[in-house]
């Protein structure tokens, strides 16, 4: 049996869950999401439990399993708490200002880089070499950061540019000069 799908998903108070065939609908103090899982597995609903079970030992079902469960713990703990991914900006003038419609950054470039937001996150900059992307849904969390990192992925040179908080760039040596060069 999948190790992850065989334990059930605890759900706080708070938070109602509508099941309707394979559509799952989690509302809760954050927000409310929405998803179909696969029609082949079974979901239900039993004293504040989510189980989620497979049809057959087949491995294509033992990887839904899996994967539907967390999910739908993902969905939960969304509508719960929340979730954040921290971007780090380095470089001289590289900067991220927040705007009504998300954020505008000077990156280095001739022109403000305008990033908008979209529905369901929250793009802060406590401090302007910081942004803070905050939001129900885990896939969109990540989607918005990785689309902020790629308006300037860290160089290996200077490591000037957006990276994750915590990631490490990996830096190479400079041009060396020519020895003995008249």
């Amino acid at each position: 049996m999948s190790r992850i799908g065989k334990h059930p998903i605890a759900v706080p108070k708070g938070v109602t869950i509508t099941l309707d065939g394979n559509h799952i609908k989690v509302k809760g103090p954050k927000g409310e999401l929405e998803r179909k899982i696969n029609p082949e597995m079974k979901i239900a609903m039993e004293n504040d439990q989510v189980t989620v079970s497979r049809p057959s030992e087949d491995s294509n079902h033992k990887a839904l399993h899996g994967l539907s469960r967390t999910l739908v713990a993902n969905m939960v703990e969304g509508v719960t708490t929340g979730f954040k991914k921290q971007l780090d900006i380095t470089g001289v003038g590289y900067k991220a200002e927040v705007r009504p419609y998300g954020l505008q950054l000077a990156l280095g470039f001739s022109h403000p880089v305008e990033y908008k937001a979209p529905k369901g996150i929250k793009l802060s900059a406590p401090q302007p070499t910081q942004i803070l992307v905050e939001g129900a849904n885990k896939e969109i969390v990540g989607q918005v950061a990785a689309e902020l990192r790629s308006l300037r992925p860290p160089e290996p040179y200077k490591g000037k540019g957006i990276r994750y908080a915590g990631e490490v760039i990996r830096r190479k040596a400079g041009k060396a000069g020519k020895a003995g060069a008249k």
